[in-house]
């Protein structure tokens, strides 16, 4: 599959709520095959639908040699916390501490509508969380203190695509059910 490019913070879709995934069929194999390769290539831990402008519940992740995906999440956390750097595909070269649950429960469906669960920890659960809040139009500078965020904002104005132009809207190649932005 095609690498897919991928949306760059300023981009309106990366502030949409994703709609959930009713449909389990060869479009949506297609999305979460161009995901993981567009994941894989990047390189990066993972990768959420809206982050190639679909506006769709679904995300992959590639953490500790693994590689998976998960549609419709619906994540239940721990109340221990953990504190460390986090990154995104969406602002290249940036990355900032970021507070996150320790663990994560989390319950949704595969490509081809089979319920799945998936239980992590550390990494594994900053990146479920870090996708899942993607799909709630949530970038990960938004749960940074006041301090983080504001130098956060700074290093995007002053990253080389931070001041550019908002990347051009493209008609997907998957069916987005009239949801893309």
């Amino acid at each position: 599959m095609p690498i897919q490019p991928i949306r760059i913070f300023g981009d309106p879709v990366l502030r949409a709520s994703a709609r959930p995934v009713t449909t389990f069929d060869k479009e949506l194999r297609t999305l979460v095959k161009d995901l993981t390769d567009t994941m894989l290539d990047a390189p990066g831990a993972g990768l959420a639908a809206p982050q190639l402008g679909i506006s769709l519940r679904v995300f992959t992740y590639f953490v500790d040699g693994v590689v998976g995906h998960l549609v419709n999440p619906d994540l239940s956390l721990t109340d221990e916390q953990q504190d460390g750097p986090e990154g995104c595909l969406s602002l290249p070269g940036l990355r900032f501490d970021t507070k996150r649950a320790f663990g994560v429960v989390a319950k949704g469906f595969n490509m081809y509508g089979d319920p799945v669960t998936i239980e992590g920890t550390e990494l594994l659960s900053r990146c479920i969380q870090h996708e899942t809040d993607h799909l709630d139009g949530i970038i990960f500078i938004d749960r940074l203190d006041r301090e983080q965020r504001k130098a956060a904002l700074k290093a995007i104005r002053e990253a080389e695509w931070g001041d550019g132009p908002v990347p051009a809207v493209k008609v997907s190649p998957h069916s987005t059910f009239g949801s893309a932005r």
